[in-house]
């Protein structure tokens, strides 16, 4: 059923690579007791259903998938640590998705005065729930799920200085990872496939090219805040439309050299959670400003019944307009979140993303429940409710989909 030809494109890792981390997950599997190893991690199966059939002769319809992410983290009587995290996928549907990735390899070292982690890691930031404008360390690993939550692992060096006044952190990003996106067969692609063998770049040095960050964060009573500014290979691609030598279409991805400053701040009064991310870039064309923002406010214990409602409003905006590389130019966002705090720590996530300059409307719903000790059971889908020709969205406007996913935690 599963077909997992050719895992080895670039901007992803080889098959080769595939066999040494099973290889070397089972070593550790196995000495992990006497090397006094913390093993954890899941085992995944996932089905795709799909409302209608597919846009494009070359889709498949639905889809069923397999996922192994394990975590093998050893700390040190000194308190630094290791983390491994290697995460690999099966499609049934798309070659692209089929994939390997190193989540985490590490080494960090905790110092009275700073932190330095070494390896490949991963590091978030944002506050709002909708988009996260300033995360721009991590590639997105776009052939998970739409949503562009899932990241790949980043080769960094990372120094972090705390002080009473901050924390101060640096970053020596020596190779990039160019994202991944859906393949022919898969769905939620758009109408010209994105050839991620044919990547182009502004640098010289294409993915070798050093890239940098700096990022001041601080808590200020009720506020957190944080600025930053990152120098190198932006993490959004353009998308080229070229033909290759039959005269057939495609998207080349190209990477501009960028600077961006970005800052997210959050803040807690009462029941109200106030959030806002901004960045201004230069060197992706025309220099721009975008933002999100909003609120979530929580009613707690609702009639007494442990249910937590909370209300989520968010408006973001691109002065790029259509242009916009996130598809977020001038949208209103709200949503609805259910934590029913039992036992099986229930929770349900609905959202409606109305775009006030066209259309395009979109519903989705994110739920999850835990199963006794071990089992996870996620439910999540995806509706286009109206979409216009120049939407981005508009592609999509036939993949309305519910995707179950069975986890098996270790």
């Amino acid at each position: 059923m599963f077909n997992n030809n050719s895992i080895g494109a670039k901007g992803r890792l080889p098959l080769r690579l595939l066999i040494t981390v099973v290889i070397v997950s089972l070593y550790f599997l196995i000495a992990s007791q006497a090397l006094a190893i913390e093993l954890s991690g899941y085992i995944a199966s996932e089905g795709r259903v799909f409302f209608n059939d597919p846009m494009f002769n070359e889709q498949r319809r639905d889809s069923a998938a397999i996922a192994i992410q394990p975590e093998m983290y050893h700390e040190l009587e000194s308190g630094s640590s290791f983390i491994f995290t290697p995460f690999a996928r099966i499609d049934s549907a798309d070659d692209e998705r089929t994939h390997v990735d190193i989540r985490e390899f590490n080494y960090l070292w905790l110092h009275d005065d700073f932190e330095l982690r070494a390896g490949s890691g991963k590091v978030f930031w944002g506050t709002t729930e909708f988009l996260h404008l300033v995360d721009i360390i991590n590639q997105t690993d776009l052939v998970e799920y739409i949503d562009g939550e899932d990241k790949l692992g980043q080769p960094m060096l990372h120094l972090s200085v705390p002080r009473e006044w901050g924390v101060v952190d640096m970053f020596v990003l020596p190779y990039f990872r160019e994202r991944t996106f859906p393949g022919e067969q898969g769905r939620f692609r758009t109408q010209v496939i994105v050839d991620t063998d044919k990547a182009g770049y502004e640098s010289s040095a294409s993915e070798h090219n050093i890239d940098l960050a700096f990022r001041y964060s601080h808590t200020m009573g009720d506020w957190d805040f944080g600025i930053y500014h990152f120098h190198g290979t932006g993490r959004e691609p353009s998308l080229l439309l070229r033909s290759d030598s039959s005269g057939k279409p495609f998207l080349l991805p190209f990477y501009e050299q960028i600077d961006q400053t970005g800052l997210d701040v959050q803040a807690v009064k009462g029941s109200w959670l106030l959030k806002l991310e901004s960045i201004y870039r230069t060197g992706q064309g025309d220099d721009f400003f975008a933002c999100i923002g909003g609120f979530e406010y929580s009613f707690v214990n609702i009639k007494f019944s442990g249910i937590d409602l909370g209300l989520i409003g968010e408006w973001a905006y691109d002065d790029r307009g259509n242009g916009s590389t996130t598809g977020f130019d001038n949208d209103l966002m709200i949503a609805a979140r259910l934590a029913f705090n039992d036992a099986d720590s229930t929770e349900l996530l609905a959202g409606l993303k109305q775009d006030l300059d066209s259309d395009e409307s979109v519903f989705s719903v994110e739920s999850s429940r835990r199963i006794g000790d071990n089992w996870k059971v996620a439910v999540d889908a995806l509706f286009v409710l109206d979409s216009s020709a120049e939407d981005p969205i508009h592609a999509l406007r036939d993949d309305d989909n519910v995707q179950i996913e069975l986890m098996y935690y270790f």
